[in-house]
């Protein structure tokens, strides 16, 4: 069969796909702005040991702002012998409205300190394997949530190059600085309230969420030992921080003769308390209760309610502690005594 050649008009070529716009350096920031790569450098970096006019740091900002340049993290770390990094892995469980606040404070706080606060999503990593995790950052300091991490986790991260390992719980942890949550006097300062207004067939929320132990069974711990030697009981109560668990444990109020309450913290307070009053049961008059954290939402409850306040350190406090042992890692780690435990007494109780 023979062949047909057919012409085919010319064809616009296809078009390539657009090439990525090179990453801006400190070299276009400086022929930019009319300054040096010294100069850009200073600027960015909020050098203080150099004097720049004011003029000169607007026209830096204005043509790092105009070519999107931003300073290579890495390249500022090899130049200042670490990073700038502080790592913060998430807690166990969902933080709550008082740990997001300090977090939230902690961040701002180190940021005016020119660090960089990355969180730490879970993982399933605990202890010193979390530890060996977290040390692949490189990270200059870890602020440890709980009792996450031991002495070789400390190690570790202090041998990959952190300059401070901080712990928030109840124990302190060798060769880390330790802010020290009192739990215990938590649980004790509730059990003494409800005992002092002559309560004393007393229930202890536990919550049944996994993690939540090692914060629960402190403040069960502290409620017995506030109620030991007296003619008060306690009863455990677990508690999922659902409806339906709540109006299964109010559903069998009565039988368990209870008349008070000290509801781990104020947002089981709230989920146990809207379920007692759908049963009938009347707070205080039936049962008195209180809970812990002071949120908002305890002093929009009906009755309002009674709680356990917790002095949490203040984000500025923390970030100094982070800061001094960033400059000076060679200083014996510090143990805080955290943070007191306050009554606060409304309608509920």
């Amino acid at each position: 069969m023979p062949y047909v050649m057919v012409q085919i008009p010319n064809m616009p070529a296809p078009r390539s796909p657009a090439a990525p716009r090179p990453v801006p350096t400190s070299a276009d920031v400086a022929r930019l702005a009319g300054v040096s790569r010294a100069t850009v450098s200073y600027v960015l970096n909020n050098t203080s040991a150099v004097r720049i006019s004011e003029p000169t740091r607007r026209r830096v900002h204005e043509a790092a702002k105009e070519l999107g340049y931003v300073p290579h993290a890495a390249a500022r770390s090899l130049r200042a012998g670490h990073s700038r990094m502080v790592l913060m892995p998430a807690p166990p469980v969902p933080a709550g409205p008082l740990y997001s606040h300090f977090v939230h404070d902690f961040q701002q706080a180190l940021s005016r300190l020119d660090y960089t606060v990355v969180q730490y999503g879970v993982s399933g990593l605990r202890g010193d394997e979390a530890a060996r995790a977290w040390a692949e950052l490189r990270p200059v300091a870890v602020l440890v949530p709980g009792p996450g991490i031991g002495p070789d986790g400390v190690a570790v991260l202090k041998r990959s190059g952190a300059r401070a390992v901080v712990t928030l719980g109840a124990e302190p942890v060798e060769g880390a600085h330790a802010l020290l949550m009192d739990h215990e006097g938590v649980g004790r300062s509730a059990a003494e309230h409800l005992y002092a207004r002559g309560r004393r067939r007393i229930g202890v929320v536990v919550p049944e969420e996994r993690g939540m132990e090692m914060f629960s069974r402190p403040r069960l711990e502290g409620a017995r030992a506030a109620l030991r030697g007296t003619d008060a009981t306690v009863t455990v109560l677990p508690l999922a921080f659902t409806e339906e668990s709540a109006a299964g444990l109010a559903g069998r109020w009565r039988e368990l003769g209870l008349d008070a309450v000290f509801t781990y913290n104020d947002e089981y307070a709230m989920l146990l308390m809207r379920a007692l009053q759908d049963e009938g049961v009347r707070v205080p008059q039936d049962t008195a209760m209180i809970g812990a954290d002071d949120l908002m939402l305890g002093r929009l409850l009906r009755p309002r309610l009674s709680t356990v306040r917790i002095d949490l350190p203040a984000g500025r406090d923390l970030a100094g502690l982070v800061d001094r042992a960033v400059r000076n890692p060679g200083a014996v780690p510090e143990a805080r005594e955290t943070y007191g435990a306050m009554v606060v007494r409304r309608e509920s109780s």
